[in-house]
């Protein structure tokens, strides 16, 4: 299995996985759920209007943490704003509940796919293991 495919599927198992941010020498954290694989990049959305958004724009360095049965994931990486419709559309289109809120080129809809990834799969029975993609 690709290593970015294997990342992909403990997200979405996980359903709910949390984001990590700095706003200025504060860390942030909050839940997000929307997770989508495009051209070979692994993609989170949000809203441009958030303030997860703006401290992306200052600082793409983020971590993700998820939680599933004993074992969890832990992913470094660099966020990159995609602006393109076909990535907005095919994000949105895997979450429909999202098309209350959120529409491909609508100004707040915003994508951003994983750049320079370090995962590391942990849990209490096994050694860690680190991918990158």
């Amino acid at each position: 299995m690709p290593v970015i495919q294997e990342v992909y599927d403990f997200l979405k198992q996980a359903e709910t996985f949390y984001l990590a941010t700095t706003d200025g020498d504060q860390p942030r954290v909050r839940p997000f759920g929307a997770v989508a694989i495009f051209e070979d990049k692994l993609y989170i959305q949000t809203g441009k209007v958030k303030n997860v958004s703006k401290q992306m724009a200052v600082n793409p360095k983020i971590e993700i943490c998820a939680f599933i049965n004993g074992q969890w994931l832990r992913i470094e990486a660099f966020v990159v704003d995609d602006e393109r419709i076909e990535a907005q559309k095919h994000v949105l289109d895997a979450y429909p509940q999202l098309s209350a809120i959120y529409a491909p080129g609508d100004g707040n809809n915003q994508v951003l796919y994983l750049k320079d990834a370090t995962a590391t799969f942990y849990s209490f029975t096994s050694e860690p293991r680190t991918v990158s993609f």
